[in-house]
């Protein structure tokens, strides 16, 4: 059984433990500064995934989302789309970004590019954004591009 739980300036305590769990399951990160919201995927009593929805910009309609997770199995058709249901939908975002360092294996294994691109997701690789030997994929999701994908047809 899978449970949703969100932290947020309502739930200071579990907001904060959710990005400290988020922090430490991601390499080289010790904390995230707020102010954040978080959303955890719980399994058998147990967090197996965190996401972070930081540096939001509501004069643009953008922010940014950041997460981790212990296994691959939380990422179901439910939580994707309360995944995104948050900032599209709850904030009224017109744009969401997340951020991955080339080097990072697990988002850049053969299996989430191609999902992110299938969900409607852009790529846009730009070298040396996280120092000189270190590039980052900027991934961005529109709005528009979420409400299209073929995930969600049950929601429309």
């Amino acid at each position: 059984m899978t449970n949703i739980v969100w932290g947020s300036s309502r739930e200071p305590e579990l907001n904060e433990a959710l990005g400290s769990w988020c922090a430490a399951h991601i390499e080289g990160v010790s904390r995230l500064n707020p102010p954040f919201t978080t959303m955890g995927v719980i399994q058998d009593d147990q967090i197996v995934a965190v996401m972070l929805y930081h540096n939001w910009d509501p004069d643009a309609g953008v922010i940014e989302i950041s997460g981790s997770a212990i296994t691959p199995k939380w990422l179901t058709r439910p939580v994707l789309w309360s995944m995104f249901d948050y900032p599209f939908n709850g904030m009224g975002n017109q744009l969401v970004a997340m951020r991955v360092s080339e080097r990072n294996v697990m988002w850049n294994g053969r299996g989430l590019p191609r999902l992110l691109k299938s969900y409607g997701f852009k790529s846009h690789f730009i070298p040396r954004l996280r120092g000189r030997d270190e590039g980052e994929i900027l991934y961005t999701l529109t709005d528009d591009d979420w409400r299209a994908n073929r995930f969600h047809k049950e929601n429309r």
